[in-house]
């Protein structure tokens, strides 16, 4: 099972975004992207759901609960 960062690094990859472009894209400081994709930190339950409009997924998929 993936985790969070590996997906969410995974998703932003696929896109060609760097960090950067993510990050102005849903109005999120590229550090706190970076947190993330480190695994340093878990977004909130608000951000989780920005994400996965974003990216057209579910939010457990960014959890990695499924594939």
């Amino acid at each position: 099972m993936e985790s969070f960062a590996k997906r969410l690094k995974l998703l932003r990859q696929e896109c060609n975004f760097s960090q950067h472009q993510l990050a102005k894209e849903i109005h999120i400081s590229q550090s706190r992207i970076s947190a993330w994709e480190m695994g340093l930190y878990m977004p909130s339950a608000e951000n989780l759901i920005v994400l996965a409009k974003y990216f057209k997924c579910s939010v457990d998929y960014l959890l990695g609960l499924e594939d």
